[in-house]
C-alpha cells in the first residue's frame, strides 16, 4: 500500500510535485529542497510515486511528501535550511552525521541540520516537513546565547511520545491546518507570521538539543543556583536596555556592590555586564529588522534600542550575525 493511500494527503491545493518518474521527482523536489540522489531499491522502480505539496511562509515553510515504494534519498548536506520531518505512514530510516534512526508515526521524528551530511531511506513514506532558513535560526540561537552567529547542530532525533515531541507534532499540525484554511491564494497577516516564526524558533532552540543548548541557558540566566542578586541585574538590564548603563543604579536594583556584580557576571554569564547589554540590544535589533514593514528607518530603531554610534553598531551587529542590519531588512523586504 502506497504512502498516500495509507495516510490523507495534505495541503492538497498546494501541489507542487505529482510524478511517477524517478528521474522527474528528484529534479523537481531537488529544486525546492536541495539536489539530491534520489534511487528506488527496487531495481525497475516498482510502485514508485512522488508527492510535494508545500506552503510558503517567511523563513519557513510547511511540506506533505511522500514517497511509494522504498527509496534511497541522499542529499548530502543541506546548506541553507533545517528540516523537521514528521512521519505520518510508512516509516524511514535515517542516517544523520554518526547517528541513525527509525522514524515512524507517533515514535519517532527527525530533525535535520544543515551542516550534517545526511542519507536517508523511505518505505512507503509520508512525511509532513517543516523548513527553516538557516541563518533565521542561527540568528536567532546568537541572540539567545550571547554569542557570534554560526552553526547550530541538532541532535536529530525528536520522541513523538515525549511532551516536547507531541507539542511540536501537534504545532505542526495546526500549521498545516491553516495553510489549507488560508489556501493557495490567502496571505497570513505579519503580526500571525510573526507569531508562528517565533513559537517555532522557541520550541527548536530552547526545546530541542543542540551544541548552543548549554550557552543559552547560561545566557538566560536559567543555570541551577545561580543567585538572586544576578538574576536582578540581568532583569533590571533588559528592562532598561535602551538608557545608558549606569553602574550604581544597576548595583541598587541587584542589592550588591558594583565590583561583585562585575565579578559575578563574569563567573555565572561569562560576560561583562556592557557586553550583555550590547548582546540585548542587538538581539532587540535583529529581532525588530526581521518582523519590520516597509519604510523602516534603521537609525530610529537603533537610537531607540539605546545606540549611539551607528558605526560601532554595524560593525557590532556585522560580527554577531554575520551580516549588516541592512542586509537583513533587505531580505525581510524581499
Amino acid at each position: 500500500m502506497s504512502a498516500t493511500a495509507s495516510a490523507a494527503e495534505r495541503l492538497a491545493a498546494f501541489a507542487r510535485v505529482t510524478t511517477d518518474d524517478v528521474d522527474e521527482a528528484a529534479e523537481q523536489i531537488g529544486r525546492i529542497f536541495c539536489p539530491h540522489d534520489l534511487k528506488p531499491t527496487q531495481a525497475r522502480a516498482a510502485g514508485f510515486s512522488a508527492r510535494h505539496n508545500c506552503a510558503a511562509f517567511d523563513g519557513f515553510s510547511i511540506n506533505y511528501v511522500a514517497y511509494g515504494g522504498s527509496v534511497s534519498i541522499d542529499p548530502g548536506c543541506l546548506e541553507r535550511f533545517f528540516l523537521v520531518q514528521v512521519p505520518l505512514a510508512g516509516s524511514a530510516r535515517i542516517r544523520a552525521g554518526r547517528r541513525e534512526l527509525d522514524a515512524a508515526p507517533g515514535r519517532t521524528a527527525s530533525l535535520l541540520s544543515p551542516t550534517i551530511p545526511t542519507r536517508m531511506m523511505w518505505s512507503d513514506c509520508a512525511q509532513a516537513i517543516l523548513l527553516l532558513d538557516r541563518r533565521m535560526v542561527e540568528q536567532r540561537a546568537a541572540a539567545l546565547s550571547g554569542r557570534a552567529a554560526g552553526r547550530v547542530e541538532f541532535d536529530p532525533v525528536i520522541a513523538l511520545d515525549a511532551p516536547s515531541g507531541r507539542a511540536l507534532q501537534t504545532r505542526l499540525a495546526e500549521l498545516m491546518t491553516l495553510a489549507e484554511r488560508l489556501g493557495p491564494s490567502g496571505r497570513l497577516p505579519p503580526a500571525a507570521m510573526a507569531d508562528w516564526r517565533e513559537a517555532l524558533l522557541d520550541h527548536l532552540l530552547n526545546r530541542q538539543r543542540h551544541g548552543l543548548s548549554d550557552a543559552i541557558e547560561t545566557f538566560s540566566g536559567q543555570a541551577e543556583r545561580l543567585p538572586r542578586a544576578l538574576r536582578a541585574a540581568r532583569d533590571y538590564l533588559a528592562d532598561n536596555a535602551g538608557e545608558p548603563l549606569d553602574l550604581a543604579q544597576l548595583a541598587c536594583a541587584s542589592g550588591i556592590g558594583i565590583r561583585a556584580l562585575q565579578l559575578g557576571f563574569r563567573r555565572h554569564f561569562g560576560v561583562s555586564i556592557s557586553q550583555m547589554l550590547l548582546d540585548m540590544r542587538l538581539a532587540g535589533l535583529n529581532a525588530r529588522l526581521a518582523q519590520a514593514v516597509s519604510d523602516v528607518s534603521i537609525t530610529e530603531i537603533a537610537f531607540d534600542l539605546g545606540f549611539t554610534h551607528l558605526g560601532r553598531m554595524a560593525g557590532a551587529y556585522r560580527e554577531k550575525f554575520g551580516e549588516t542590519p541592512s542586509a537583513t531588512l533587505r531580505r525581510r523586504m524581499s
